[in-house]
């Protein structure tokens, strides 16, 4: 008979198999690291995570994670307003920051289109996009998503609704392998694929 965990170990196992790209072996390698610290590193985590849930929200604006109604970057009058980078989640809009070369503000559709897993435009912040293209004066919209099937159904349909509103479009080059992450890029890859954007 095969030995498997159970009570409290087996309900942390699969507490973090839920997690996005955690598997079995990986989710095992945590609990056990959990069970390996003490106390008070426990207490850290625990408050860590709670400081999260309580005090990150989202931008008002363009959807980016906050401590306050407007991210660091619309709060930045710096910025080029005329500019939006339309990107899956936050932590690709992180990537392009780290290029240094966008100064433009960005919008966070909050995922991509993606049928297979049953994620349609009705769940993204397409609206919110759409709605800001009708308020601010815009001159450029830059798609930035991860180069596979889910990114360019994603641009394909944007495009179409953006198109008739006569606000260049364009994307990011592909110096991004095919199937890649945008925030596994390092900056000089993201960079070359930012200055040599298509226009769509």
């Amino acid at each position: 008979m095969m030995y498997s965990y159970s009570g409290p170990l087996a309900k942390l196992i699969n507490e973090f198999t839920k997690m996005p790209g955690i598997g079995p072996k990986s989710a095992q390698r945590l609990a056990f690291y959990i069970l390996s610290i003490d106390k008070e590193s426990v207490k850290d985590l625990l408050e860590a995570i709670d400081q999260v849930k309580k005090n990150i929200k989202f931008c008002s604006r363009c959807f980016n994670i906050s401590l306050n109604d407007l991210c660091d970057v619309c709060a930045n009058t710096a910025r080029e307003t005329d500019k939006i980078c339309v990107v899956a989640e936050s932590k690709d809009l992180i990537a392009m920051e780290r290029t240094n070369l966008y100064k433009g503000t960005y919008h966070v559709l909050g995922g991509v289109i993606s049928p297979i897993n049953g994620i349609g435009p009705e769940a993204l912040r397409v609206a919110e996009l759409m709605r800001r293209l009708q308020k601010e004066e815009i001159s450029e919209i830059i798609f930035a998503f991860n180069p596979n099937v889910e990114g360019e159904a994603t641009i394909l349909y944007l495009s179409s609704l953006i198109k008739p509103l006569n606000i260049k479009v364009s994307r990011i080059a592909y110096g991004l392998p095919v199937g890649s992450d945008m925030d596994y890029a390092d900056e000089n890859t993201l960079s070359k694929s930012f200055e040599g954007r298509i226009n769509l």
